[in-house]
């Protein structure tokens, strides 16, 4: 029976690892995503661009979501979800305010619109707003973290 040669001794961890071989590219990519309805992530880049619009003027939403879809190239945003977002918007509103001038979302001769008031309250709302699904979208990455297996276990 030949000798077996000694094998390498076990152990955990990975140990120091040696540089990339030349040329190796960055793992850096990112699968699409497919903007969802009640997701932070969707809502808070639908909401960061609705305070960007101009004020007092009846805005496609087809419009909204051509940006969105041209601004995020790894997502994409159908009009039904941006919607979505503009009907919760406009419910935390009447909310907050009692009134639905604030955010008014009609159908248009040219598909459906969404206006936003023009006044010095709006500003502070919609950024309250942004900062609340910041803040979900913070948490839903630290429990993400936290998980040890995809199923959740952990």
């Amino acid at each position: 029976m030949p000798a077996e040669s000694p094998s390498p001794s076990i152990s955990p961890g990975l140990g120091p690892l040696r540089p990339a071989p030349a040329g190796l590219p960055e793992p850096t990519l990112a699968p699409p995503v497919v903007a969802e309805s009640d997701d932070p992530f969707t809502t808070h880049r639908v909401v960061a661009l609705l305070a960007r619009l101009e004020r007092g003027r009846p805005v496609r939403i087809a419009d909204v979501v051509d940006r969105l879809n041209a601004t995020y190239l790894d997502w994409l945003f159908p009009a039904a979800v941006v919607a979505d977002v503009a009907v919760s918007l406009q419910a935390n509103w009447m909310t907050d305010y009692r009134n639905s001038s604030g955010i008014v979302l009609e159908d248009g001769p040219y598909g459906a619109t969404i206006e936003i008031e023009d006044s010095s309250r709006v500003d502070p709302w919609i950024v309250r707003q942004a900062e609340r699904e910041a803040a979900a979208c913070r948490e839903r990455l630290a429990a993400f973290s936290r998980l040890d297996r995809p199923t959740g276990e952990g």
